[in-house]
């Protein structure tokens, strides 16, 4: 079971929380996935129990052919990305092992759900795409330790951190290059931290068209997700709905001989063994207005 985003298909209304399983999904009783993680770790337990029990007597589903999956937490406070944070992925862009987390900023613009197209912008003709595990910050977390940081995490969701690599390589600040419109598929929904117990053991895949282009184990991140966790919140207080984006595997298309950009027509799949899978297909930008999820 998975906590999801979700609306009936062919509408523009709210996300609604949900829990999907098996084909189908449950309604969570709150206004949103992100009120539901704000009101702590037993109302997300009850959800669940709740569900559980509403799946076994066939009661009040919602069959996932009838409605459409938007970003786990469309309206999050904080999406934070760690960029260089696998050994071999440093290795290939020619840099040092970091002797601290390095980060950048998305947002809200850049949320799309697990299925939504990524808009090709008519800024860039270099368009990258990047695995990435993330965790959801479940409680209020300021200047927590190493050890108890995972305590902190409600659960955990993937991205692919789409980049648009001629942008962000014009000044030495990555963010221009990150945090277009559609820049952020995520899904297929939060898997709570209860049920996925060791983050850093974890096969990553990303495709293009069906092709493996990224490979590895989270075991190979430089920093944790909790030694990423405690870090940041030494900065900055991390609140219920934040997401942590833990960086990507090495084989991303910029470094490839010859580089493989992202076209129209194309489609890329971000896989995590015990999470899911986001498909998203890649289209041309038509439209003048942005097109971001909400």
């Amino acid at each position: 079971m998975i906590l999801v985003s979700y609306r009936m298909r062919g509408t523009n209304e709210k996300w609604l929380p949900g829990i999907a399983h098996d084909g189908q999904v449950v309604r969570v009783p709150t206004s949103s996935v992100r009120e539901l993680l704000e009101q702590g770790q037993k109302a997300l337990n009850d959800a669940f129990e709740q569900a559980r029990e509403q799946f076994g007597a066939g009661q009040n589903l919602l069959p996932e052919s009838a409605i459409e999956f938007g970003p786990p937490v469309p309206d999050p406070d904080k999406i934070i990305c760690l960029g260089v944070n696998y050994r071999e992925h440093a290795a290939e862009a020619q840099q040092q092992l970091p002797v601290a987390p390095m980060f950048f900023a998305k947002f809200r613009n850049s949320l799309i759900g697990p299925s939504d197209a990524v808009i090709l912008p008519r800024v860039s003709s270099q368009i990258d795409y990047e695995g990435e595990l993330c965790a959801v910050i479940g409680k209020r977390c300021k200047e927590v330790s190493e050890t108890e940081a995972l305590e902190y995490v409600a659960g955990y969701t993937l991205m692919n951190d789409i980049s648009a690599r001629d942008v962000q390589l014009q000044t030495s600040q990555w963010m221009a290059g990150k945090a277009l419109d559609t820049f952020a598929p995520m899904g297929p929904g939060i898997v709570p931290a209860s049920m996925l117990r060791d983050p850093q053991n974890l096969t990553l895949t990303t495709r293009v068209n069906g092709q493996v282009v990224q490979q590895d184990n989270t075991g190979q991140m430089i920093f944790s997700v909790a030694q990423a966790v405690s870090f940041l919140s030494q900065l900055m207080t991390l609140e219920p709905g934040d997401i942590i984006a833990t960086g990507t595997p090495s084989g991303v298309g910029f470094k490839r001989t010859p580089p493989l950009f992202l076209k129209d027509g194309d489609v890329t799949e971000v896989e995590i063994e015990g999470i899911g899978i986001i498909r998203n297909p890649v289209k041309q930008n038509q439209a003048k207005e942005s097109v971001g999820s909400l």
